[in-house]
């Protein structure tokens, strides 16, 4: 049985391969249509908002990045913002902050949209409800690697990590800030859902996942309080919540004016603002 799970996983991951490959050469569009992709988490505003973005401009607005895979979602919205040309308008989102040489190589624009906060998630079977910020680190370091060092059980941690974008500066950077420094007997996983399912599944894990992810009904997992803090907007913003990623969107040459009214409409609508408020982000507009 585990040799045949092993292979599912391994044929599903190999699926979502080729559909996001499929994805990022380009599909057939009509000129209508503006296609947007990227990863997961701004892919979850910029979907609750594209019914009434798509009333107003009369546009299709196709958006690709509910599954963010390893090496697909911050790069393919790069790649996919550099597609954009008349009559082929594209546009791509991210959660890293993009250096200042990147965004100049790649010829980009960036439109700031939101801080998130990376929340901290263990096992709902876990005692453990809140974790100074320090040994938050020292855990991810594998410095601290039994949950009874945290006032939990005598259990050993298994750290669970997307360890995505590894050039890029933010998102579980502002955890352990490289991926060397990491516990090396933690486990990789290569989506944000399989973050969720692994801490699911292991009543010892711990990982991290933004605040606009959506959780299922049988995802046995819990957020943990850092330091007394909750992943709020008002501790976002006062600098106390220290895990945070950084939500964008990337254009790429001269677009459109409906796709340049489209990504202010995102930025500043009191539709993003409500959005910001269910997900406790902090909008950058």
């Amino acid at each position: 049985m585990p040799n045949c799970l092993m292979y599912l996983r391994r044929g599903f991951a190999a699926l979502l391969l080729v559909s996001w490959s499929w994805v990022a050469a380009g599909e057939p569009v009509d000129a209508k249509t503006i296609t947007g992709a990227g990863e997961h988490f701004s892919w979850v505003i910029l979907d609750e908002l594209t019914p009434d973005l798509e009333r107003k401009y009369g546009r299709t607005i196709k958006l690709f990045g509910k599954e963010s895979v390893l090496g697909f979602g911050c790069s393919l919205g790069i790649k996919k913002a550099r597609e954009n040309r008349p009559g082929h308008e594209t546009f791509g989102f991210t959660c890293c902050p993009l250096s200042p040489e990147e965004v100049k190589k790649e010829g980009l624009t960036v439109h700031p949209l939101a801080q998130e906060a990376l929340l901290i998630l263990v096992n709902k079977s876990n005692p453990v409800e809140d974790i100074p910020i320090e040994k938050v680190r020292a855990i991810f370091r594998g410095e601290i690697v039994n949950w009874k060092e945290v006032g939990g059980e005598d259990k050993p941690i298994v750290v669970v990590l997307r360890p995505h974008c590894q050039d890029r500066p933010g998102h579980w950077k502002t955890i352990v800030p490289t991926l060397e420094q990491f516990r090396k007997d933690r486990l990789d996983v290569k989506s944000e859902a399989e973050v969720v399912q692994r801490v699911s599944d292991f009543a010892e894990g711990i990982g991290n996942i933004g605040a606009t992810w959506i959780f299922g009904p049988d995802q046995k997992v819990k957020v943990v309080k850092v330091s007394g803090l909750a992943p709020t907007a008002e501790n976002l913003k006062s600098g106390k919540y220290p895990f945070t990623q950084e939500l964008s969107i990337v254009t790429h040459g001269e677009i459109s004016s409906d796709l340049a009214g489209i990504v202010k409409d995102i930025q500043t609508s009191q539709a993003f603002k409500n959005v910001g408020k269910k997900y406790e982000l902090v909008p950058r507009n």
